[in-house]
């Protein structure tokens, strides 16, 4: 049975928030704030639905026509809002997160919480695209995209949200590993491109299996399908832990360089390694934290989930005297060749940050940049008993930032400022930058 209801938000995630008569929540795929729409339930629980819409009744004016993209992957769920709304939503988001996550009171929410500050680009900014591998109509090789949540396997000639060096790269590299593949199944799994704007790099990595592999055909092949100057192979066990055995250059110089220009920092980042997609969005991150940090010549920062450097290296580049935890392999190798490049020094430890943070005794500042998880118990309570004066902390996650900032709270540590920054337009993902107070007690 259809249903004409109004959209009244975005939720966190592909999905708009409406009612039904009946006064119950219905999730909306497709949905926009201000549309009039009639939709079909998909799913009915006790307490909520969900629903697609069939058509729509009343276009909101914040409804946009997106560009004509081939795939089906839902990598883009809100390329149908207008930027503005997008914006919006994402502030919303952080806002909504400290009120139900953290509790604060409504007023505190939002006097704490800054604008969401804009991409610059809002098509064509990612420097880093991951395609998976499956088999097309004929039963062939084929590269593409897997839905989010879904077995669902997008196979487009392009892709509109990254960068112009390596948007067409999903059909160039498809046609030319197919052509590779034969009869033979090399191993391959996964492929990544990296792309730089600034320096022009552009690096292929295929993750594959442990074992033979046809190596000079291979780089010779991806040359001549896409311009690039870096091919590496990441030898690994399929599954989502990928555990890295092995990194070996096809071509070129086996890793891939960027650069921020406020403040200019050089970047070399190995393939496995993590490195923001989103290169101009995360030099604003940068500035969020190092503005808000204030930190002085000789200062004491410790840098925790520290990656290849960009928190650290421009923290030593203002002046102060920088421990860097990280736990990936790949990433410390590439901060300690990040910190050289720089003419920086920095004191890296390679091990796990709610461990090693015990040990680095009383700090000035403090960095934590965690996964999408957020910090383990018991960081906090460490972070606190090395009393840094300030504390930023940046997330990709507004729930489990929230949960962390109510811990931060009862640990001393008061919310000044939080910043959300978009790194990733037409998506519901955001880039939270937080920075905390340490109360006189």
């Amino acid at each position: 049975m259809n249903e004409v209801v109004s959209i009244e938000r975005m939720g966190y995630g592909s999905e708009a928030i409406a009612h039904l008569k009946d006064g119950k929540a219905v999730f909306v795929e497709g949905g926009c704030p201000g549309d009039v729409v009639e939709i079909q339930l998909t799913e009915e629980k006790s307490s909520f639905a969900r629903a697609r819409v069939e058509s729509i009744v009343e276009p909101s004016l914040l409804r946009v026509d997106p560009p004509v993209c081939s795939a089906s992957c839902g990598g883009c769920p809100w390329s149908h809002l207008s930027y503005a709304a997008q914006l919006d939503a994402k502030r919303n988001h952080v806002v909504s997160a400290l009120t139900r996550n953290a509790r604060f009171d409504a007023e505190r929410a939002e006097s704490l919480v800054a604008e969401c500050v804009p991409s610059k680009r809002e098509w064509g900014y990612r420097n880093k695209i991951e395609m998976g591998v499956g088999a097309d109509a004929a039963g062939r090789f084929t590269l593409g995209f897997r839905s989010e949540g879904s077995h669902a396997f997008s196979q487009p000639d392009s892709c509109p949200v990254a960068h112009r060096l390596m948007e067409k790269s999903p059909k160039a590299l498809r046609g030319a590993l197919r052509y590779l593949q034969g009869n033979e199944d090399l191993g391959i799994f996964r492929v990544g491109v990296r792309g730089s704007l600034r320096t022009k790099d552009v690096e292929i990595a295929l993750w594959t299996k442990p074992g033979a592999f046809p190596r000079a055909a291979v780089a010779k092949t991806l040359q001549s399908a896409l311009k690039c100057t870096s091919i590496v192979r990441v030898m690994a066990d399929p599954g989502k832990a990928r555990v890295v055995k092995k990194v070996e250059t096809l071509y070129g110089k086996g890793c891939w360089a960027e650069k921020f220009i406020e403040p200019e920092v050089n970047f070399l980042t190995s393939a496995p390694s993590f490195f923001q997609v989103n290169t101009a969005q995360a030099e604003k991150l940068v500035d969020i934290v190092l503005s808000g940090l204030n930190v002085g010549e000789g200062d004491l920062v410790a840098d925790l989930y520290a990656g290849g450097g960009t928190f650290s290296v421009p923290l030593a580049l203002a002046g102060a005297d920088v421990i860097a935890v990280e736990s990936a392999g790949s990433s410390v190798r590439d901060l300690n060749r990040n910190a050289q490049m720089n003419n920086v020094d920095i004191e890296v430890i390679g091990g796990d940050a709610g461990l090693e943070l015990p040990d680095l005794g009383e700090l000035d500042a403090l960095v934590v940049d965690p996964p999408r998880a957020g910090l383990a118990k018991g960081v906090v309570e460490s972070i606190e008993r090395a009393k840094p004066g300030r504390v930023a902390y940046v997330s990709c996650d507004p729930q489990t930032w929230a949960r962390d900032v109510a811990r931060f709270e009862s640990c001393g540590y008061r919310l000044e400022k939080a910043t959300p920054v978009d790194l990733f337009p037409q998506t519901y993902h955001v880039e939270t930058a937080s920075i905390f107070v340490r109360s006189k007690r």
